[in-house]
């Protein structure tokens, strides 16, 4: 089944470029030879900036700047609760128009973390949780570590995990070049 959401934005050239790595370093568990697994898929990906922690944070700490510092997202808007509390409810609106919503579960400005679960939208993921975070790395920079945990939804596993990869490299190669 072909993902039309990525086909039509930038995240499908990105998916594609990648597909090969994605694959051979996100290899499912137990696959069934359907490309679907019976354990938990994952993302971890991470970028170096030329910025301090702090200052990083304030750019992706929020909850609700995604849209300041991802390149598909064009809106994102807090619907229920605060940005910065655990139940906070974000809908993001990605360049094609469609939406994504998103439930903030865990968020500390201390830790320069924040935890956050999808629960409505087009991406080929389900009980998707995902962690965005700030560490310092060597010379004053920082390192953003974005990574989750899924299942697959209405497609193969490789493609659920090819997709959240280049959802992830776009967002993270944006700062790269923003502090870079």
């Amino acid at each position: 089944m072909k993902n039309t959401l990525f086909a039509k934005s930038p995240f499908y050239g990105i998916a594609a470029g990648i597909a090969l790595a994605a694959c051979v370093a996100a290899q499912p568990a137990l696959a069934d030879g359907h490309g679907r697994s019976h354990g938990k898929l994952s993302v971890e990906k991470q970028t170096t900036v030329n910025a301090s922690p702090e200052t990083t944070w304030k750019m992706i700490g929020h909850f609700n700047h995604l849209d300041v510092w991802h390149p598909v997202v064009v809106m994102s808007a807090i619907k229920k609760g605060r940005h910065d509390k655990r139940g906070a409810v974000r809908v993001l609106t990605l360049a094609d128009g469609a939406e994504v919503t998103e439930v903030l579960v865990k968020h500390s400005d201390k830790d320069k973390s924040y935890t956050y679960r999808i629960t409505g939208g087009p991406l080929p993921v389900k009980n998707y949780e995902s962690v965005v975070s700030v560490r310092s790395a060597p010379g004053g920079k920082a390192t953003v570590v974005w990574s989750a945990t899924f299942d697959a939804k209405d497609a193969p596993d490789d493609k659920a995990v090819e997709t959240m990869t280049g959802v992830y490299d776009a967002g993270l190669g944006n700062l790269a070049r923003h502090f870079n």
